[in-house]
């Protein structure tokens, strides 16, 4: 009760201007919007998209008239919630601006080559094929959003002095790797593989495919377990929303790796010990289930830690 009585308290003394989760979506919205405007006759969807950042922008000025209307945590908070449950929309977008560079899947699955002397997005489920860990490797690839949201609104009931700062911890890693997929075309084994034939990139066959994907979005199926609880969820959210986008580095790993940090640093231990073995079997179930190399993996942990740090460092209490 106590805990409702203070989320839906009027502040005295409301936020004037824009948050600065607010003020990282509009650079964001301003630097990809550039990028649209450039490249406006290559893109296949520009009017969408100019479109879909108009409608962001909106969105983005009625929450801020419902809090200074009722300006209290909750109507502040979903200001902070809604940026961050646009990164739905956000995701697709970085397929409709990459497609227009060639794809680099091949330099990448050959450095993978030379790395391991192998494809382990090839071998590790064909070496694991069994129905418990099939669906360990599916729970924890499921576990992505769940465990964003769990740290983000733990801060918001238990350390809300902190809650905006790690909203915008969260939302600026997920952009620094949209910036990122935009400008490096890799789509990842379950799509290029599916495009090359398994066969030949076992043997370390990788061709270019240039501008393939701009029109082909198939992809395998998972390997593993089909008729698991947790594979089922998976393929649907790749039925729903994947594209052959946003390979490298794996923000899967990246972001998890920020919220691991984050719970480290909100001390709640027990928090951490819950979140821990998801984190494990996320990094490296996407491997495991051929969304990433596992090159895209080490990329996005070894990325991820300076990030945090860095943006920690940007904004503070």
């Amino acid at each position: 009760m106590n805990f409702l009585k203070t989320i839906f308290k009027i502040e005295k003394t409301p936020r004037r201007g824009l948050l600065p989760i607010e003020w990282l979506v509009l650079g964001y919205m301003a630097l990809t919007l550039t990028i649209v405007l450039f490249t406006y006759t290559q893109l296949t969807n520009p009017q969408a998209m100019i479109w879909g950042r108009v409608r962001i922008g909106a969105i983005t000025v009625a929450l801020w008239t419902a809090y200074r209307l009722v300006p209290c945590r909750v109507t502040r908070a979903a200001r902070v919630i809604t940026q961050l449950a646009l990164l739905a929309w956000w995701y697709p977008d970085t397929y409709e601006i990459n497609r227009m560079f060639d794809n680099l899947d091949h330099v990448f699955a050959a450095f993978e080559q030379q790395c391991f002397g192998c494809q382990p997005a090839l071998l590790f489920a064909a070496a694991l094929p069994s129905r418990v860990v099939s669906e360990l490797m599916s729970l924890g690839y499921a576990s992505y959003y769940p465990m964003i949201a769990v740290v983000v609104l733990y801060y918001f009931a238990c350390r809300y002095d902190e809650f905006e700062r790690v909203s915008f911890v969260v939302l600026a890693t997920f952009f620094v790797y949209y910036v990122v997929f935009i400008f490096v075309p890799v789509a990842g084994p379950t799509f290029y593989f599916k495009a090359v034939g398994t066969a030949d990139a076992a043997r370390g066959v990788f061709p270019a495919l240039h501008g393939y994907f701009n029109t082909h979005t198939a992809c395998m199926p998972t390997p593993g377990y089909t008729d698991g609880f947790f594979y089922q969820m998976v393929e649907s959210a790749k039925a729903a929303g994947e594209r052959p986008t946003a390979a490298f580095p794996s923000s899967h790993v990246s972001v998890s790796t920020v919220c691991m940090l984050l719970a480290w640093h909100s001390g709640s231990r027990r928090m951490v010990w819950i979140l821990a073995p998801l984190y494990v079997l996320l990094v490296l179930s996407t491997v495991y289930i051929q969304a990433h190399y596992a090159i895209d993996a080490i990329a996005g942990l070894a990325t991820a830690i300076p990030l945090y740090f860095l943006l920690m460092a940007v904004v503070r209490k």
